[in-house]
């Protein structure tokens, strides 16, 4: 199996998103996003929402990201809703979408509006049949692609009334990543076996 600890990722480069980031903030620019992403057959896609310090006052999830190859729409919740478009590209087979913990995803974006999501991958589940035991992200980006993902805006104010440079690549990142994870893994230029982060794992 393949693991890589936290001193070992520190060492890495850092990853960057590589495209183009598009905000989005009312629902005829969220209606123009979505047209395009359902032309596409496989997208990334994540969720942020505004760090509760107070136990028992959780917030809504106030930011989706949903990334292609080139292009980033960072579509801000707390300004368009939950819109029809987003709620039939969510459930549609047509488009596969790739997240990480995504039963978290769903879940606060359904507190939103009710969704019964379609075509859906989970890089959790689907990254064992690489040999890599690592759940998280950032463990999972550094194992096969050699860089460090930056989580230092995750507790940032997602509710803000401007979303700074920062954070706008960390949301687009972590959705392109997770994008970036499976076509790299689907498209075959893995190798476990080639891999420098080999774990013991008991028998």
């Amino acid at each position: 199996m393949l693991g890589i600890s936290k001193d070992a990722i520190a060492e890495l480069p850092q990853a960057a998103f590589p495209g183009r980031i598009i905000m989005i903030n009312s629902p005829l620019d969220c209606r123009k996003a979505i047209k395009y992403l359902m032309t596409q057959p496989v997208i990334g896609f994540d969720t942020e929402t505004r760090p509760s310090f107070h136990k028992g006052n959780p917030h809504k999830v106030s930011l989706l990201q949903l990334s292609t190859a080139d292009q980033c729409f960072l579509i801000r919740l707390n300004h368009t809703g939950l819109t029809p478009e987003i709620k039939e590209l969510m459930e549609t087979e047509s488009v596969r979408k790739v997240g990480l913990s995504i039963k978290d995803d769903i879940h606060s974006l359904s507190a939103l509006e009710p969704i019964n999501p379609g075509n859906i991958i989970e890089l959790q589940t689907f990254v064992k049949d690489y040999e890599i035991a690592d759940n998280s992200l950032q463990k999972v980006y550094a194992i096969i692609f050699n860089e460090r993902i930056s989580k230092g805006q995750r507790l940032t104010n997602w509710e803000a009334e401007t979303l700074t440079e920062a954070q706008q690549a960390y949301a687009a990142l972590d959705a392109y990543a997770c994008l970036k994870i499976y076509n790299y893994l689907t498209g075959g230029h893995f190798n476990p076996a080639d891999s420098p982060y080999k774990i013991e794992t008991a028998e």
